[in-house]
């Protein structure tokens, strides 16, 4: 009730009134309003609470996963990450082993992500959800049309969340939680892991959850590999590049590899499907082999350098967690 009757107050705002003269934005408004069948006197109420934050812009145009692997890497493969990732992992072993029994993802990746994401929940964002997605659905041509679909999103799961449209805070995409959910995926994906009956993604218990549901539902197969290091000869590698191309999706298989001379320390059957990856290392080019289960890292963030860190740095908190027994 409170929202529809601020909806309604905001409606006859000066802003709002002035949204109504933008034929873009109008017709914008609609299409989210049939999409989500939410009316667009709430939409438009939705809006006349944002505000542009132009660092929103500036901070979306130079990403991370733009800088090469030599830098990318040491920004999440620290001692103080890894460190930290023990203590979060001895401090919630009951929720992991949990997640673990219930979704078939292991502990290492649940935690990695949450460590890559938020630093263990240490840093979920400042920006404003409301103000992140209207900015980047409205004012950003690139990513508009995905951006104006999670701000749909936004108002449908503040309603389902009982949530005030302004009182969330996430990243500068408009991601929440401890594993920085975007809305759709929070809709979508987030579990009531403790049974409280709400998803809260900005505890450890649904975050855990929440996260091993994720890659449950995106086909994290448990016990197979993710990414194994490669050797590619001078003599092969003009034969190797052929299998290099941006597409995530695994499309070799490891008969191919094999028949082109890149080498790993593994056996694999021979119909395993593989992907190549180049990666601009410290000492040089980095040639890693990898399969499904790094393809469902990238499902939760589009960035081959991002699934590498989560691997990367899952395997060393596996490590010196098992150190720690």
């Amino acid at each position: 009730m409170r929202f529809a009757l601020l909806s309604a107050a905001l409606l006859l705002s000066p802003a709002a009134m002035a949204q109504d003269t933008n034929p873009e934005q109008a017709a914008w408004i609609e299409q989210l309003a049939t999409k989500f069948e939410i009316p667009a006197s709430e939409l438009n109420a939705a809006l006349a609470q944002a505000t542009y934050q132009q660092s929103i812009i500036d901070a979306m145009t130079r990403p991370a996963e733009a800088k090469p692997w030599s830098v990318y890497r040491p920004i999440f493969l620290t001692e103080k990450r890894i460190n930290d990732g023990v203590k979060f992992w001895q401090e919630h072993k009951a929720l992991l082993d949990q997640a673990v029994e219930t979704s078939q993802v292991p502990a290492e990746i649940i935690t990695a992500i949450i460590g890559v994401e938020t630093s263990y929940g240490a840093n979920m964002g400042n920006y404003k959800v409301l103000d992140a997605l209207y900015t980047l659905g409205f004012h950003y041509p690139p990513r508009g049309e995905f951006f104006r679909s999670e701000f749909g999103h936004y108002l449908a799961l503040s309603k389902e969340q009982g949530w005030e449209l302004a009182d969330q805070k996430g990243s500068y995409a408009g991601a929440m939680g401890m594993g920085q959910f975007i809305s759709s995926s929070y809709r979508h994906y987030a579990i009531d892991a403790d049974s409280n009956g709400v998803r809260n993604l900005f505890v450890a218990d649904d975050a855990i959850g929440s996260v091993a549901n994720y890659f449950n539902e995106h086909h994290w197969q448990l016990g197979d590999g993710v990414a194994y290091p490669a050797k590619v000869s001078t003599a092969n590698a003009e034969a190797a590049e052929t299998f290099l191309n941006p597409n995530l999706e695994i499309s070799h298989t490891w008969a191919e590899f094999v028949a082109a001379g890149i080498v790993i320390d593994q056996e694999l059957d021979a119909e395993t499907p593989v992907k190549l990856l180049k990666l601009d290392g410290v000492d040089g080019p980095e040639y890693w082999v990898v399969r499904h289960n790094f393809y469902v890292i990238t499902r939760y963030n589009r960035s081959p350098l991002y699934a590498m860190a989560v691997y990367q740095l899952s395997e060393q908190l596996k490590h010196a967690y098992e150190k720690s027994l």
